[in-house]
């Protein structure tokens, strides 16, 4: 994932500069690169989800779409649809302040987006030369000379004259400060156990080395991952630790070899190395994700660790193909959700497995063909029924102990079992000459085999929120808990009894 950002001081007043940069339609009135630009189906200029549709003097054309946009913060973000060049996952945000010293106006305008290795410098060389810089100077020339308060040449504007932070001419990237907190609060597990191990302590909280930066948490996830840790089944957490793959926040301080990310910005992570569960942390940013303005930090934090686990489940894994059938446990669960949507989506029949009427009805909503109730009768016999015995091409298992042998019997012939979890318990032994009656493939995917670096993590992210942007798959609004009840919560998660997300509040 490349990251770019620029940034310029406009002399002039922040409401000229902003009436000019809201109207998603006007950029042609101003960039040199613009030749013509619509707005698709005849939309407001300033609503959210509009696409304008522009081609370039050179011939191309491309869509964008408007992410998100306040006069109050004098900020917009959008993302690109379609283009001649292949900036994937490419979302970009414009945000202006005041400067206080000569009534001026500061302007970032960042992006990430996801380039192919071969082309990252050239790429990197046109948005920011040929959009951002080129931008820059346009808009300067436009209201160079012009008295405060004069007409400018742009379309009649709505915004909002309302008070913005004054800044004098900013850093981009401000370094640590001293007289931070020292201490902040934290769910400690001081030996493996239950949900009882997890305790709310008070534990020291050092100022960032220079290459890192400390995050505020506003809101955490919680998994099934950190059930493990806590228990050391995985050795991710040596107590005394700190437990916690996934959570969202803003920046509070940047290291001073740090590039790339400022004091303010919305991040969220779902990575290691643990530690989630607290108020504050440092952490080193290479595979933290820059939140754009239509991410809520609760979709961040419910959604993330498990949209991306969708992803490479079902694109890499298993890549699944129209007309296939697959099968999901715990379809109900985060995790499972997702996989029920965005297999629908891929052309695939998909039948689910939950424990409960009640969690039936929600992933019927979901879109799920056939869904069985596996306290009522047998999934195995069940999906042999309703494939007429040809059986599943792939079966997604998190529960484990519990529904593994099942799911062998429930493939067909090549089929291929996704064991990602192990909710129940360990799955045991298995003699490996079974699975040749079925010429079965057996998979158990690691979470940091596709994620541990930004190259792995880029085409994970880019999927994951292109399908929450398209509409694809939907991330229920998660169930709440307080930092202190994070045992609560593990025990509600535990039981199984629970549907959707689950998170820690700060």
């Amino acid at each position: 994932m490349v990251r770019v950002f620029q940034s310029t001081i406009i002399d002039a007043p922040i409401d000229q500069v902003w009436a000019i940069l809201r109207d998603f339609n006007g950029h042609d009135r101003w960039h040199p690169a613009i030749a013509f630009s619509e707005i698709e189906g005849d939309d407001p200029i300033d609503a959210v989800g509009s696409v304008r549709h522009f081609r370039l003097a050179d011939g191309g054309e491309l869509r964008e779409q408007l992410l998100a946009l306040s006069d109050k913060d004098r900020r917009l973000s959008y993302c690109l649809l379609e283009a001649p060049v292949p900036l994937m996952g490419y979302v970009a945000s414009v945000r202006l302040k005041p400067v206080t010293d000569g009534n001026a106006t500061f302007w970032e305008w960042r992006s990430e987006f996801n380039p192919p290795a071969h082309r990252r410098d050239e790429l990197v060389k046109l948005v920011t030369e040929g959009i951002y810089q080129a931008g820059f100077a346009a808009v300067r020339t436009l209201l160079r000379g012009r008295s405060v308060g004069s007409p400018i040449d742009a379309r009649p504007s709505q915004a909002v004259a309302a008070p913005a932070p004054s800044v004098s001419v900013p850093r981009v990237l401000p370094t640590v400060t001293p007289g931070q907190a020292a201490t902040t609060r934290a769910i400690v597990v001081e030996r493996y156990g239950g949900p009882e191990e997890l305790q709310l302590r008070e534990i020291g909280l050092p100022q960032p080395t220079p290459n890192e930066v400390q995050i505020r948490h506003t809101v955490i996830g919680v998994n099934f991952i950190d059930v493990y840790c806590r228990t050391g089944y995985f050795d991710l957490l040596q107590p005394p630790g700190v437990p916690g793959m996934e959570a969202a926040g803003v920046i509070e301080a940047v290291g001073s070899a740090v590039s790339g990310f400022s004091v303010g910005d919305r991040v969220a992570y779902a990575c290691p190395p643990v530690g989630a569960y607290c108020e504050r942390r440092n952490m080193v940013p290479d595979l933290l994700v820059q939140l754009s303005d239509d991410i809520s930090d609760d979709i961040a934090a419910a959604g993330l660790l498990k949209g991306i686990a969708a992803s490479f489940l079902l694109h890499d894994v298993h890549v699944v193909r129209p007309g296939e059938i697959v099968l999901i446990h715990a379809a109900a669960g985060g995790v499972g959700q997702l996989l029920v949507q965005w297999a629908r989506y891929l052309g695939a029949t998909v039948i689910a497995t939950v424990s409960s009427d009640d969690k039936a009805r929600i992933v019927e909503r979901l879109g799920a063909h056939h869904v069985i109730v596996y306290s009522r009768e047998n999934f195995a016999e069940a999906v042999m029924r309703l494939t007429g015995g040809a059986g599943a091409d792939v079966a997604y298992d998190a529960v484990g102990n519990d529904t593994f042998g099942g799911s062998l019997a429930a493939l067909g012939i090549r089929g291929h079992l996704v064991s990602f979890g192990q909710a129940s318990g360990p799955v045991g032994n298995w003699d490996i000459g079974r699975f040749s009656s079925k010429s079965v493939t057996i998979s158990r995917p690691n979470y940091a085999h596709y994620t541990d670096t930004p190259q792995k993590l880029a085409p994970q992210l880019n999927r994951f929120f292109a399908a929450l942007r398209q509409g694809v798959i939907k991330v229920e609004p998660p169930r709440h808990y307080d930092l202190a009840a994070a045992s609560e919560a593990h025990r509600d998660l535990e039981s199984r009894q629970t549907t959707g997300a689950l998170v820690l509040t700060v």
